[in-house]
């Protein structure tokens, strides 16, 4: 019988989850559940999930992310992103298992000159924000060996997100307006899979301390800072080859002029300070993090499949 622990991943088809498969691949038993095989909804489902498992360890990479539909469809956001890690927190505290939860940038309003840190108050913009918010706070509340990882701005190889969103519309349009008065630190969830796994494995071998000590909320983001637009304009100067030299004019627009049901905040840049004093933790520049994308997608995805 194998000494490795069990890790229950929730959210295993997202693009978090499947780096965190691949980054956890070889620590572990590892258990995979989507929404194919649970519904975040149904706190009965959950439970039975988390029990039937057993596990030592859970990522919880699920959240809903729609975060313009949020605004029609609060309960339904709420549910999966404050009520699930509720009970998620309960059951891992039951099992005396390490719950790992990611929350967003979209906690805090954007009103803050500088970059943001754990101890500000947050003072979310949208219902998405809102019901992130009242995740960790269900988690904190809960208690136990828990971490939070508030992260902003994610993307990756897989899944729906800013850069393969990019690349699709980079071949259909020839000019392309993207707001340029947000400001955030593009966050690659490969760099977010492994800087888990580096903190879990220091947390296992106890490397960090004692359950009070490293139980708590961190930031986790690449580090360094742009908006939307300069975010577009770094894909489309890596990205030549995977569109075949065919790069739109992008037009920076302001946030006044691009309406969306969700309000946004202005800036929304994250201090991983916290992070680093505790665990060590460093993730790379987002412009670094954005090149090993862009070269994962160059090796591995046909550009048909973007």
């Amino acid at each position: 019988m194998s000494d490795l622990p069990r890790i229950l991943i929730v959210g295993a088809a997202g693009q978090v989850g499947r780096e965190l498969q691949r980054s956890f691949g070889d620590a572990g038993e590892i258990i995979c559940h989507d929404l194919d095989t649970v519904d975040l909804a149904d706190p009965v489902q959950i439970r039975a999930m988390v029990r039937g498992a057993a596990p030592h360890i859970i990522l919880n990479a699920a959240a809903y992310t729609a975060v313009d539909r949020a605004e029609s469809e609060p309960e339904a956001a709420m549910a999966v992103n404050s009520t699930a890690p509720r009970v998620l927190a309960e059951e891992a505290r039951h099992c005396n298992a390490l719950l790992v939860h990611y929350s967003t940038d979209y906690v805090f309003d954007g009103t803050k000159l500088g970059p943001w840190i754990e101890s500000d108050k947050p003072n979310p913009l949208n219902v998405y924000g809102a019901s992130k918010l009242a995740g960790e706070e269900a988690v904190q509340q809960v208690g136990g060996r828990y971490l939070i990882f508030r992260t902003s701005w994610v993307y990756g190889p897989h899944g729906r997100n800013f850069l393969l969103t990019m690349l699709r519309l980079a071949r259909e349009r020839e000019e392309l307006s993207i707001v340029d008065d947000q400001f955030g630190a593009p966050t690659s969830s490969i760099e977010l899979a492994d800087a888990t796994r580096a903190i879990v494995n220091g947390v296992l071998e106890g490397r960090v301390g004692s359950t009070e000590n490293w139980a708590g909320l961190y930031h986790m983001t690449c580090s360094g800072s742009t908006s939307w637009c300069g975010f577009a304009s770094a894909i489309f100067s890596r990205a030549g080859g995977l569109l075949h030299g065919k790069v739109p004019a992008i037009k920076p627009v302001l946030s006044s002029e691009y309406i969306t049901p969700a309000s946004r905040p202005q800036n929304s840049v994250l201090s991983n300070e916290k992070l680093y004093a505790r665990f060590g933790a460093k993730l790379a520049s987002w412009e670094a993090a954005l090149d090993a994308v862009i070269l994962r997608l160059t090796a591995e995805t046909p550009v048909s499949e973007l």
